[in-house]
């Protein structure tokens, strides 16, 4: 069954803890605009090996979701884990993919070198810039009658599961779900920006079951298979959605056979592939049919191979889409 509760935190940083020993976790203490405290765990290193945790942040990070979250400092808002809205998954709304993501090791001689290091870098900068709003996706821990046994606020509670939350190992498939990654979302205010950091486990799979986030058996070659999305006309001169196009790459040495494989849009709406190959280098350009939506506040594009599995996937945002006959390049 999935998490008990799925949400994020919307609150202030004040305080951080970096911990070591025996699974360590990253603490960070938050206050929201009615003065409740919040403590955020946030893994730094895994019980199952290879324990190192996958990281990846993004220093610009643009996508529709960011428009639907909670006011700053709205403390903890529960979310429906549910495409169109605030909550994340990292597979189906195209958050992040397996590549960008490279394993840390919690704690390591000298700077900038290791998780707590990277984790630092821009959540103390959040503690220190008075514009910043931090957003942290996961699950709901606490009141507790006790006060806090990191910052010792009273009453204990704040959020865990910042981090991938579906595709576990056997020892965690009850926690698996869709739409209920954890997540942190830093936004500063006064430079119009916004970082995200994501987290994962390398036990974790990256194809899942679209009901219950169990892993799904994957061909070998899928993580790796090399077709991309590079670009999109998603707003044409006149806003005729006749003219909407998705650009595809091969960046193989090699043809790549296209029967069997599709695009998804943000509604799971589904076009094949025009065309029986693709070569070496080249690019393909086609045209979005009636039922592909390319809306024009937003949307994803997903590549999907003839098993239905996931091979690439981007978003664009209404800002992107704002201007009539610019290609989005992604």
């Amino acid at each position: 069954m999935p998490l008990n509760s799925y949400g994020v935190l919307s609150a202030r940083v004040i305080d951080i803890r970096r911990e070591t020993g025996d699974t360590p976790h990253y603490q960070i203490h938050l206050v929201d605009n009615d003065d409740r405290h919040y403590r955020a765990t946030v893994n730094v290193e895994s019980s199952q090996q290879p324990s190192d945790l996958l990281y990846f942040a993004a220093d610009n990070f643009q996508h529709p979701l960011t428009a639907a979250l909670p006011p700053a400092g709205s403390g903890w808002n529960k979310l429906a884990s549910q495409p169109g809205g605030a909550a994340l998954d990292y597979l189906r709304a195209n958050i992040v993919t397996r590549e960008q993501m490279r394993p840390v090791p919690p704690d390591a001689e000298g700077p900038n070198n290791d998780l707590a290091d990277f984790l630092d870098h821009y959540v103390r900068r959040a503690q220190h810039d008075p514009t910043a709003t931090a957003y942290l996706h996961g699950e709901p821990w606490g009141p507790e009658d006790t006060p806090d046994k990191v910052f010792g606020f009273q009453p204990g509670n704040g959020v865990h599961n910042i981090h991938m939350n579906q595709g576990n190992s056997q020892q965690y498939r009850e926690d698996d779900g869709v739409w209920q990654d954890g997540g942190i979302l830093l936004h500063f205010a006064g430079e119009n920006r916004w970082v995200a950091v994501f987290l994962a486990f390398q036990t974790q799979s990256w194809h899942t079951d679209d009901e219950t986030g169990h892993a799904l058996p994957a061909p070998e070659d899928t993580e790796t298979a090399p077709i991309r999305v590079v670009a999109a006309m998603v707003n044409p001169v006149g806003g005729g959605r006749e003219n909407e196009t998705i650009t595809l790459l091969n960046t193989s040495d090699h043809t790549i056979s296209l029967v069997g494989w599709t695009l998804a849009d943000a509604q799971k709406n589904t076009m094949p592939l025009p065309v029986s190959d693709i070569a070496a280098g080249q690019t393909l350009q086609i045209p979005a049919t009636d039922d592909f939506q390319l809306g024009n506040d937003g949307g994803q594009i997903t590549v999907l191979n003839p098993h239905g599995l996931k091979v690439h996937g981007v978003t664009y945002t209404a800002e992107h889409a704002s201007t009539e006959g610019r290609t989005v390049q992604f």
